[in-house]
């Protein structure tokens, strides 16, 4: 059963919330350092909206525990679409203490076997392959063309996965965030099914990939806590990849200091990508907590077991210095990544994704320019994402058969 909820909470879902998300952080933080909202539909939770508050929670291991087993038992129908992001799986984000160090250990060490460039090498490829398949067109949807394709391509050669299943992967990664409960479900058991797949295709022919690092790592993974972990890494990756690429060439097409063209604007990927991470982070309320026993966060009483998560977006907002872009290592850092144990461990290799994929579209596609007003760009719904709907762009198209280098013909297309 879920808690009944009053009339007067404040919704971190639906249109009005994406239309003025930053202005309702405000009044959030105006009200206090952990506020109850209403989350999804039927979906009660305390938001912490205060930088000490979060580190409190975030560092709290004694008190806080990230197992959702005890909450969704009486707060979550067994058919929710939330199931996904909040539902427990035995994995990094939702276990705690030594089972929760092996988990991450094994995720940590495989990440780390990719080196730089050989990340690098991926990156470009896919996006290559992204941009032969628009490039000619001289106009394309950022969003659905580039952002959310090119996570799906480099998981799939980062899993050892044979092409021909990146439709299948992006087509079920698409919806099981979906707040409608049969899209999600359906999206759910397709994504099950695909990872399953490939890890039994693994077991059977060990590679040189995550999958096959996951299976062989010293913490003797069973066969079903690969699947847990590879569920965690894809969706915990997925959205956040995708939306960090799409918000900050969003950033950048709709800011002038970045460019009259994107290749001779005075600030740089880097620079947008600064400013993205403290005020548009694709992250945006997350980081499920649950106490162990009842307390007061900030004054405010939080039962036990209940659901606290926090709002990065509205933390970052309030602390985000008034040109980020030139912020250097001093003061507080932002939360994009969160913070503590539970930290993103894919940190360093997000940022050098999203960079070196923004870098190779605008070195190919150097006028880019949006296809409508920014007035006209609308932001998804839901209170976990900061992510954009659609990114109309155009440009001067190029071609496969032109003179010179082109992304048909790169040798890092290959």
């Amino acid at each position: 059963m879920t808690t009944p909820l009053t009339s007067d909470l404040t919704r971190l879902y639906g249109p009005e919330f994406a239309a003025d998300a930053y202005g309702i952080y405000r009044r959030l933080r105006a009200v206090g350092k952990v506020v109850p909202v209403e989350f999804a539909p039927g979906v009660q939770a305390m938001l912490v909206t205060d930088f000490d508050t979060a580190l409190e929670v975030l560092y709290g291991t004694g008190l806080w525990s990230k197992d959702p087993r005890p909450w969704q038992r009486s707060h979550m129908p067994a058919d929710s679409p939330l199931l996904s992001m909040l539902g427990y799986q035995r994995s990094p984000m939702f276990t705690d203490g030594e089972e929760h160090a092996r988990y991450r250990g094994a995720v940590s060490d495989s990440l780390a076997r990719f080196e730089p460039h050989v990340l690098r090498g991926m990156v470009r490829r896919s996006a290559d392959r992204l941009i032969q398949g628009f490039a000619a067109r001289g106009e394309c949807d950022l969003v659905a063309e580039f952002a959310m394709g090119l996570p799906v391509l480099l998981f799939n050669e980062m899993f050892g996965v044979p092409d021909r299943e990146s439709t299948r992967l992006a087509t079920s990664l698409a919806g099981f965030t979906s707040a409608h409960q049969e899209q999600a479900k359906v999206a759910w058991d397709a994504y099950l099914g695909y990872i399953g797949e490939l890890v039994d295709l693994r077991v059977r022919e060990p590679g040189q990939d995550l999958t096959s690092w996951l299976l062989s790592h010293p913490a003797r993974l069973t066969k079903q806590e690969v699947v847990e972990e590879l569920l965690l890494f894809v969706g915990a990756a997925y959205e956040p990849t995708s939306g960090l690429l799409a918000n900050s060439l969003h950033r950048m097409l709709t800011d002038d200091r970045y460019y009259s063209t994107l290749t001779d604007g005075a600030l740089t990927v880097h620079d947008a990508l600064r400013v993205v991470l403290w005020k548009q982070a694709p992250v945006a309320n997350y980081g499920a907590h649950y106490p162990r026993q009842d307390t007061v966060l900030a004054g405010v009483p939080v039962p036990a077991h209940s659901l606290v998560l926090i709002s990065f977006a509205a933390i970052n907002d309030g602390l985000a210095p008034e040109r980020p872009e030139e912020a250097g290592n001093g003061g507080r850092s932002h939360l994009a990544f969160s913070a503590g144990p539970h930290a993103c461990p894919a940190k360093d290799p997000s940022v050098q994704i999203a960079v070196t994929a923004v870098e190779r579209l605008t070195s190919w596609l150097p006028t880019l320019e949006l296809a409508v007003p920014a007035s006209e760009i609308v932001w998804r719904p839901t209170g976990f994402l900061r992510a954009l709907t659609r990114l109309p762009v155009r440009f001067t198209p190029i071609h496969p058969d032109q003179e010179g280098t082109t992304p048909w013909t790169s040798p890092a297309s290959a």
